[in-house]
């Protein structure tokens, strides 16, 4: 299985950048993948906020596996982190996550307060990995298109100041990625999800990866409605799997072709709603 590295220059700059906007802000929004939690979290992002206030908020749950969210949002508590699912299509939204906001920094205004500072703004920083969804997010908040979206990581080149509402003012920045992934799965996640670039990894290692996840949790039957594979194939070797989907997608010996199927399905909840990593086994993690 090959390595999958990505790190661009203006992702180490947004870094930099987003270390000396600290001092303007009251708190991060950091947004991740519904579906990767904790994959999508960027370890190089955690060092650079620091102790500042962080909210984080789990973006594209309308394609994740809902009881799964759940039982992060349920972990992410256990863990005295705050955090919050949200629907870009929610009405709710600007005001939801004001809300949760202030809930954030409910102590620190409070000893603010004491010292006679006053203030109903949020100014928060909105961070997070490429393609996770922050410019479609913003462009939601502000209700009206000043953040360039795509399905494509690395987007968002540069930071810019936006307002949403009355009292929520929002930094958008750069996806940022770090240099390393010392655990593969971790790239094959990211991969899967769309926070690399397409051209920067190998498909059919990515696609075997979703075909023994989805045999893992006992959801093979989805690649039945979708490519007419027989029961029977599900017993077959992953590799095996995929050249079943290959020859019922008509794609004759082309894997690799039945294999951006396979992702592009995938991330656009093609095969139902799916989420690639569970909170048992960041506990595993922890506990190893």
């Amino acid at each position: 299985m090959a390595n999958i590295q990505w790190f661009p220059g203006h992702m180490a700059k947004a870094l930099r950048q987003l270390r000396e906007n600290l001092k303007v802000i009251d708190i991060v929004f950091e947004l991740v993948d519904a579906r990767i939690p904790e994959a999508s979290r960027n370890p190089e992002l955690n060092d650079a906020v620091g102790t500042k206030p962080t909210l984080l908020i789990l973006e594209k749950s309308d394609l994740a596996d809902p009881r799964a969210t759940s039982a992060w949002l349920r972990y992410y508590r256990q863990h005295n982190q705050a955090a919050i699912a949200v629907d870009v299509n929610d009405r709710k939204l600007t005001g939801d996550l004001t809300k949760a906001a202030r809930e954030v920094l409910k102590e620190q205004r409070a000893r603010a307060a004491e010292k006679g500072i006053q203030s109903e703004t949020v100014r928060a920083v909105v961070a997070g990995i490429p393609n996770v969804g922050k410019s479609t997010l913003l462009n939601r908040l502000v209700n009206k298109k000043v953040a360039v979206t795509g399905d494509r990581p690395g987007v968002t080149k540069k930071q810019q100041w936006l307002k949403a509402g009355k009292d929520l003012q929002l930094l958008d920045t750069p996806g940022v990625l770090w240099p390393k992934f010392e655990d593969q799965l971790v790239g094959q996640k990211l991969a899967l999800t769309g926070a690399i670039k397409d051209s920067l990894f190998a498909k059919d290692d990515v696609a075997l990866y979703a075909i023994k996840w989805l045999r893992k949790q006992d959801q093979l039957t989805a690649l039945v409605d979708r490519y007419h594979v027989t029961t029977e194939d599900l017993s077959l070797s992953d590799v095996d799997l995929l050249l079943a989907i290959t020859q019922r997608l008509g794609f004759k010996d082309d894997y690799e072709r039945a294999s951006e199927r396979l992702i592009f399905d995938l991330r656009k909840g093609k095969l139902g709603r799916l989420t690639f990593e569970l909170p048992e086994d960041s506990e595993a993690t922890d506990n190893a």
